[in-house]
C-alpha cells in the first residue's frame, strides 16, 4: 500500500515545569514527523510513506538522515525551503493550561508538490500549524483523486488556531468548515477544536448531523485519555455515534502528538481493513502508547503495540 502524508514539521521545544520554574529543552522533530514515524513501524517493508513538506535548508540533510533508516519512507516529496523550520514552543501555566507558541511558520506546501504522489491508496491531510496547505490546494487534491478509490483522512488540528503577535496561540473559528471538509472521507479534530469550529459552537451531535451532510462519511473526535468518539452514516443516511475507550491504562506523561499519531494510526488499519471500529481501537492503542514518552523523542517504541495487537494481546 501506498500513502502520502500532508503536513508541516516542525521542532517541539517542550518545558516542563521543575520547582514551579520552566526549563529550558532541546527541541525534538514534531508535527507531522509523528505521522509519518508511526506508519514507518505500522506499515510493511513492501509500503511506501511519501511525505510531502518544506523543512529548512539548515536541517535537511538530517531529517533526511534520519529518515533513510526507514526503508518503507520515500523522501522526494520533502524539499527545502531557505526559511527556518517551523518551531514550537509548549509550555504550561500554572493551571496546567498549555500554552502553545509558533514561530516561522512555513509557507503553504504548494499543490504542484503534492500532485505527484496523488497516486496512492490513502492521503492524510494533517493541519498542523494550520497554514500547511490552503483551501484551494484541498480542492485540487480532491478533483484529482475523486474518481479513485482512495481513502481521505483529514485532522483539522490548528485550523481553528489564530496567531498573536507574540506568536502565540488562540482559538477562533473556522469560518469556511464546511468546505474543508466536503468530501473527505474522515474528519478528525479534538474536543476543544469542535466546540471553537463554528460561530454557532454546535456541540457534537449537531456537529455531526452538519458534517455528515457533505459526502463525509466519518467524524472522530478525539477525548485525550478517554478515548474517541466515533460518527458515522450509513448508504440510508443514519447517523451513529459510538464511544471507544483505551483498552490499557497508561500513565501519561506528555501528550503532544497523541492526535497526529491517531491520524495515521486510524488511516493505516482502515486502509488495511476497511472497518472503522477496529480501526479506532487500534489508534486508541497505538496514540495510548505514545503519551508515555515526551515527544516524539521514543516514538520506535510504537512498533512494541504493533506487535501487541497483530498478537492480540491488546
Amino acid at each position: 500500500m501506498k500513502f502520502t502524508i500532508i503536513g508541516h514539521i516542525c521542532k517541539d521545544f517542550i518545558h516542563p515545569k521543575k520547582n514551579g520554574k520552566t526549563e529550558n529543552v532541546e527541541p525534538l522533530w514534531g508535527g507531522i514527523y509523528f505521522a509519518i514515524l508511526t506508519l514507518a513501524h505500522l506499515t510493511a517493508s513492501d509500503d511506501t510513506i511519501i511525505p510531502v513538506f518544506s523543512v529548512g535548508e539548515k536541517d535537511y540533510d538530517e531529517l533526511i538522515e534520519i529518515l533513510k533508516k526507514y526503508p518503507n519512507v520515500e523522501t522526494s516529496g520533502i524539499y527545502k525551503m531557505k526559511e527556518e523550520t517551523n518551531s514550537v514552543h509548549l509550555s504550561y501555566s500554572t493551571t496546567q493550561t498549555r500554552i502553545e507558541c509558533s514561530a516561522n511558520i512555513a509557507p503553504p506546501i504548494p499543490f504542484k508538490k503534492i500532485q505527484p504522489f496523488l497516486k496512492t491508496d490513502a492521503f492524510l491531510v494533517n493541519m498542523i500549524s494550520g497554514f500547511d496547505i490552503t483551501l484551494e490546494t484541498l480542492d485540487y487534491i480532491r478533483m484529482e483523486t475523486r474518481d479513485r478509490d482512495i481513502v481521505s483522512h483529514i485532522d483539522f488540528h490548528s485550523l481553528t488556531l489564530g496567531v498573536n503577535d507574540d506568536f502565540t496561540r488562540f482559538r477562533t473559528p473556522l469560518m469556511e468548515w464546511r468546505r474543508w471538509a466536503f468530501m473527505i472521507n474522515s474528519v478528525q479534530m479534538n474536543q476543544t477544536e469542535a466546540k471553537s469550529l463554528t460561530l454557532e459552537r454546535f456541540d457534537e451531535d449537531t456537529l455531526a448531523k452538519q458534517l455528515l451532510s457533505l459526502d463525509v462519511q466519518r467524524l472522530i473526535i478525539t477525548k485525550g485519555g478517554k478515548g474517541i468518539t466515533l460518527y458515522s452514516i450509513d448508504e440510508h443516511k443514519n447517523i451513529s455515534n459510538r464511544d471507544f475507550a483505551p483498552k490499557e491504562k497508561l500513565k501519561t506523561i506528555d501528550a503532544t502528538g497523541c492526535g497526529d499519531v491517531f491520524s495515521a494510526a486510524f488511516l493505516y488499519y482502515f486502509t488495511k481493513t476497511k472497518n472503522a471500529f477496529s480501526a479506532s481501537e487500534n489508534a486508541i492503542t497505538i496514540a495510548g502508547a505514545n503519551s508515555q514518552y515526551l515527544g516524539s523523542s521514543e516514538i520506535e517504541k510504537l512498533s512494541e503495540y504493533r506487535v501487541k495487537i497483530e498478537e492480540g494481546i491488546v
